[in-house]
């Protein structure tokens, strides 16, 4: 059965007109999406920078690398559903639309409920394996139990998102957090300087605005058109279903897995500098965030592209969604990336007044941020990779040309040379050599479904 085209507004047709415009308006309510979530995570660091020490900044941004290296093998497969939703909307195929929507709601929530067990539990034993000081380890500690008791929300939300966007709903999410987010910014500002509850105060506000955004997200899939209308009383897990989201997103989660774990060890050497440098490191990861974030939506573009019209059979599409969102992605990340570096001192003094933490932060928008289209150029591959159905190749790549790399660097680079310096420049070289194979291969897989597509006209 073929699917009807979608009534509502909220939606865009991938498989027709102009791709330069409708990559971008796809796109930017996602970026301002993205980039209001980390505005607001970003008030969590501010606030208690500024209202509660150098030690509870340090806590807060030590437990990111930690808390995503947990949570991305469950967020992977979230893309899972995305592509599954988008190929299948694409093709027509309602029946297999529904039971993939069915599925995925499921599994968030389980999913979800098994981080929450995993990150309370092993809060302090995990920190204390990456190093954790003294004077910061109770307080992530803390941090890091109350964040996780929130997690099915969290995951619920993400899993809604994904189908949102499959059929090119970014505009709903934007409004979503941008309601959650100003609940979290005035409860963070209530319960640290109110009730001086520190880090404690800011986790607490961060899991009641998630669970605003999850209860806004499901609304908007149980009043939704079909096939992605959501009715609670018929939500069953699918087998075949689960198996191909899998299939598909697994790999896109062990991927973000393995980069956090590098993540994870990067940050663990950061650590050895003390409080003050992990204060200024975890600044300047907030700022650099925002224009990751800003690229990172075109690789979730173009996955969505690339699926509906791999599903469509239209490889011009394909190829040209590719290109496009390239382009798009190199644009803002050599204009943001510079920008921030050159207004360093003004926003990094927004989480520390401290002249020694902005210095840090100050040296790591230099080395990491200002390349950071190259990261842009790299993500987008990823996207197209999995778009056209080759979730797995791109896993292999990212786990030798970025995680295997910068394991190869801590373990033996950086003890010849034990600083800041030859420890973040691992970032720009990782991105460049994996971007470059993940281009080489496209081009050779793209042909093989190319050649597909045409044959099955």
């Amino acid at each position: 059965m073929r699917i009807r085209p979608p009534r509502k507004q909220h939606t865009l047709d991938m498989v027709q007109g102009p791709l330069l415009t409708s990559i971008l308006f796809y796109s930017l309510p996602l970026m301002l999406s993205g980039l209001l979530q980390l505005a607001f995570n970003a008030a969590d660091t501010i606030v208690v920078g500024r209202f509660s020490g150098n030690e509870a900044l340090a806590a807060v941004g030590s437990v990111g690398s930690l808390n995503s290296m947990i949570v991305s093998l469950f967020m992977g497969i979230s893309v899972g559903v995305n592509v599954m939703v988008a190929q299948s909307v694409g093709g027509g195929k309602f029946k297999e639309v529904q039971d993939t929507v069915s599925t995925s709601i499921c599994i968030s929530v389980i999913g979800g409920s098994i981080l929450a067990v995993i990150g309370f539990f092993l809060a302090r034993p995990m920190l204390a394996l990456m190093g954790s000081p003294d004077d910061v380890i109770s307080l992530a500690t803390l941090y890091m139990k109350i964040i996780f008791i929130g997690m099915p929300l969290q995951m619920l939300y993400n899993f809604c998102a994904a189908i949102l966007r499959a059929v090119g709903d970014t505009q709903r999410p934007l409004y979503f957090l941008t309601i959650a987010g100003v609940v979290n910014v005035i409860l963070n500002l209530f319960f640290v300087i109110i009730f001086h509850m520190s880090v404690a105060g800011v986790a607490l506000a961060t899991i009641i605005s998630q669970g605003i955004s999850a209860a806004l997200a499901l609304k908007s899939l149980m009043v939704a058109d079909p096939p992605i209308r959501v009715n609670l009383k018929k939500l069953r897990i699918k087998l075949g279903i689960l198996l191909r989201i899998v299939h598909i997103g697994l790999p896109a989660g062990v991927q973000s897995m393995l980069f956090s774990i590098s993540n994870v060890l990067i940050q663990s050497s950061v650590n050895s500098f003390g409080s003050v440098v992990i204060a200024g490191n975890s600044a300047a990861s907030n700022l650099g965030g925002f224009v990751y974030q800003a690229m990172n939506t075109f690789q979730q573009a173009v996955t969505s592209f690339t699926g509906q019209n791999t599903g469509a059979r239209k490889p011009d599409r394909v190829l040209n969604s590719v290109k496009v969102s390239l382009f798009w992605s190199t644009v803002f990340g050599l204009i943001l990336g510079p920008a921030c570096y050159l207004a360093a001192n003004p926003l990094l003094s927004l989480f520390s007044p401290d002249p020694a933490v902005i210095a840090v932060g100050a040296n790591r928008l230099k080395i990491v941020v200002v390349p950071y289209f190259l990261c842009g150029i790299m993500d987008v591959m990823t996207g197209s990779l999995r778009g056209i159905g080759y979730s797995l190749l791109p896993m292999i790549i990212s786990l030798l040309g970025v995680c295997a790399f910068r394991v190869f660097w801590i373990l033996v680079i950086f003890p010849l040379a034990p600083s800041m310096d030859s420890l973040l420049v691992s970032y720009p070289i990782s991105w460049t050599m994996t971007a470059i194979v993940l281009i080489i291969l496209f081009a050779i897989f793209f042909r093989k479904v190319r050649d597909k597509m045409l044959s099955s006209l």
